[in-house]
């Protein structure tokens, strides 16, 4: 039986039509104590989802969804190691990643040995570099890291990279590489100093089309500025699960640190990936942020379903998703140093949830993932907010804002959570054509009233969460990230999908791999449909 033949499905359908017609103004006014009984918090983070349009039924509802969907027993498989990634014959163990021990996920397969020493070994070689102890070819200390990967071995760790900015090591610069277009790598390579400069390859199979191109020529720039190929060695490091591939590029053993195939690319940054990470906050504070993601995870596994964070963020998901017909999801940080997050959530989010195929092989019977996009929500008030306002369309919001600044200035944070809380209620809230006319009746006649009155009333009704944070923190961070892995895992498992494969991203590699060459060989282009044969005789005529 299908999750949408579930009797479960049914009766939040027959309440959703029950409060189809009713406000968020409404819901307010019917419950003073909403706020109390549609939040949740947990080590300094605040969830307050009271601006869903939904009450405490409504949640007791999608709750009894998650247990007809048999949660519980996906969670225990994933935890105790199960191949719950059917489709690539994998178990799931990014979790294991932030343990601070063992054995886990149980004696019949204990990964921590080597999830520790690894940690060790990573630990030893980032203290040496912010020490300055890890020399260069020419025996000068490094003082410029550069990251190389794409995907998940870009995108988390640096976005963390960015959000702990203000505690990294102040001597040190850590630079982030993924994109093919030489317009990237060109430019960072005229500002660094060979002699200083180290390089991480992040690359499970060390094949990988962007992340290898890239490296390739910064080995060739490295080689051609110190004459000696003999330099790769001690200026280039890899994060691989295919080792014998770094050492034939030249990379010694000891700079070579392990990767698992029990790990996914998204959810990769508490693994040897988040190496450069750490070398930039340190290895203490990168212990922190694990700390924090592991008490998330306890949470996760252990609180009951109305008061489990990453489970009720699910379930709102899905509420707006599959009963509301929202079709996207805006992520708006209230905070300079998370301008990746939304990057980092688009890939954890669509990556993961963004199929149409259920685990057992046949079309889903509902909607998965929502699109998910956002911006500083700062910036975005004066650009896209507009449409949120007035555009007439369901968008759900995300809320994120941090209580206390990273980097404080006199009055700016004040201004900051108060624009934050204000568009969140506004956007809930609206602005009816009676108080808009009251607003416009003390300046205008009554004619220029009512043509003006109709671009002054706000719809609201707006269905937005907010989470807030004490400050951005390493362990704070850590349970925030953990809080909105463990929100996919919870919708992939309802909406009956495998969170942990990706088979969209390898067509389109595959596909990349068979057009290259004919961008040199006219011939081979015979076997592409018209367009694309167009695109590339075009684009022959201008590469010659």
């Amino acid at each position: 039986m299908t999750i949408t033949a579930s009797a479960a499905w049914k009766a939040i359908e027959a309440h959703r039509q029950s409060l189809s017609p009713v406000h968020l103004r409404d819901f307010f006014a019917r419950d003073p104590g909403r706020v109390a009984s549609l939040s949740l918090s947990f080590e300094g983070i605040l969830f307050d989802f009271s601006k869903q349009r939904m009450d405490s039924t409504t949640l007791d509802l999608l709750v009894a969804l998650a247990r007809e969907a048999r949660l519980d027993e996906w969670t225990a498989r994933m935890f105790g190691g199960e191949r719950i990634n059917a489709s690539e014959d994998r178990s799931v163990l990014h979790v294991a990643l932030r343990r601070s021990t063992g054995p886990f996920p149980g004696e019949h397969l204990d990964v921590m040995p080597e999830v520790l020493s690894t940690r060790r070994r990573m630990e030893a070689f980032a203290d040496a570099i912010r020490s300055g102890q890890m020399l260069g070819f020419t025996g000068q200390p490094i003082r410029s890291v550069v990251n190389i990967g794409i995907g998940g071995s870009d995108l988390g760790p640096k976005m963390l990279g960015c959000a702990l900015r203000s505690i990294s090591h102040p001597a040190l610069a850590v630079h982030y590489v993924s994109n093919l277009d030489g317009a990237q790598l060109a430019p960072l390579l005229q500002t660094l100093d060979p002699r200083t400069t180290l390089f991480l390859v992040a690359s499970k199979t060390f094949t990988t089309q962007e992340t290898m191109l890239n490296a390739q020529t910064a080995r060739a720039w490295l080689v051609a500025n110190l004459g000696d190929a003999a330099a790769v060695s001690r200026h280039f490091a890899a994060l691989t699960a295919k080792p014998e591939r770094a050492r034939t590029f030249g990379i010694r053993d000891d700079a070579i640190f392990p990767l698992w195939d029990w790990v996914g690319g998204r959810f990769s940054l508490w693994s040897a990936v988040g190496l450069a990470l750490m070398i930039a906050i340190g290895p203490h504070a990168f212990a922190d942020l694990l700390a924090g993601a592991e008490r998330m995870d306890e949470h996760f596994r252990s609180a009951p379903y109305e008061r489990n964070l990453p489970l009720v963020m699910a379930l709102i998901g899905i509420w707006n998703t599959n009963f509301l017909g929202a079709t996207s999801n805006a992520v708006l940080p209230y905070n300079e140093s998370l301008k990746y997050f939304p990057a980092f959530l688009q890939q954890l989010e669509m990556e993961s949830n963004g199929k149409s195929v259920g685990i057992d092989g046949q079309p889903l019977a509902c909607a998965s993932n929502p699109i998910v996009w956002g911006e500083l929500g700062n910036n975005g008030q004066h650009a896209f907010f507009q449409l949120l306002h007035q555009g007439g369309r369901l968008v759900p919001c995300d809320f994120i804002a941090a209580v206390r600044s990273d980097y404080p200035l006199p009055g700016h944070q004040e201004a900051l959570l108060a624009n934050c809380f204000a568009q969140s209620a506004a956007l809930a809230f609206g602005k009816t054509a009676a108080e808009a006319r009251s607003e416009l009746s003390r300046s205008m006649s009554a004619e220029a009233l009512e043509t003006l009155l109709p671009h002054k009333v706000f719809p609201g009704n707006q269905p937005s969460s907010t989470l807030l944070l004490s400050r951005l923190d390493p362990q704070t961070l850590g349970a925030l990230i953990a809080l909105y892995e463990h929100k996919v895992f919870a919708q992939g498992v309802i909406w009956g999908l495998n969170s942990f494969d990706q088979w969209g991203v390898e067509l389109g590699k595959a596909v990349a791999s068979s057009i290259l060459p004919a961008l040199d060989n006219p011939a081979l282009a015979e076997q592409f449909d018209a367009s694309t044969r167009g695109l590339l005789n075009f684009s022959r005529q201008h590469l010659a």
